[in-house]
């Protein structure tokens, strides 16, 4: 049992090459600062401690401690399986291109991991009509490594796969609430940049 008031080490994943960008997202600005340091900021608020995967933050004024994946190429799976095997603590893993991510989010989710069920290796936001779970805003268990260094060495990357439905926590949502969903809503391509800034000026 977790204890009451607990909180996981917070993780930005930061290791994507930004290929469908065509540049590096972490440096876009929204809301007067860039992408990573406004992630960074919201989690911090949240967990205290940050850890980065993936890349030094230090070229973004951040002095934050750091790990590269351990074995490059197994995408955002290798970098929780990385963190969780380097800290051996529960971790609230984020991606590093969530321009509207809220501390309110990141607290709900924290408050289901405390009351999960002892099965849960991964605990997550989950989409009421489709099924569909944010892997990454999820918080992951170190009982989990030997899970994720099997399914990677069978060539498995998905962590929604990895960590099937019987070994999650779910946070259920529905798309219909905008200030939940808006909180997912990740920057990976030109066209998502564009819908980001119409959202930026909306709010």
């Amino acid at each position: 049992m977790t204890p009451a008031g607990a909180t996981p080490l917070g993780v930005i994943l930061a290791g994507g090459k930004s290929s469908r960008m065509g540049r590096d997202k972490a440096w876009l600005t929204f809301f007067g600062q860039p992408l990573f340091c406004r992630v960074a900021d919201t989690l911090a608020a949240v967990t205290g401690e940050v850890l980065v995967s993936g890349r030094d933050p230090l070229p973004f004024d951040l002095c934050l401690p750091w790990l590269p994946d351990a074995t490059p190429g197994n995408g955002p799976a290798g970098g929780v399986l990385t963190v969780l095997a380097a800290t051996g603590r529960p971790c609230l893993i984020v991606s590093c291109d969530l321009p509207f991510l809220e501390e309110a989010v990141l607290k709900r989710l924290i408050t289901a991991w405390q009351t999960r069920p002892p099965e849960a290796l991964m605990t997550t936001y989950r989409i009421i009509e489709s099924g569909y779970v944010e892997s990454l805003v999820a918080i992951y268990d170190p009982e989990g490594i030997p899970v994720l260094q099997r399914n990677l060495a069978q060539g498995q990357r998905r962590l929604s796969a990895i960590f099937p439905e019987e070994m999650r926590c779910h946070v259920d949502y529905s798309r219909a609430d905008p200030a939940v969903a808006r909180a997912f809503f990740n920057v990976n391509s030109p066209p998502d940049l564009i819908r980001a800034r119409g959202m930026e000026e909306g709010i």
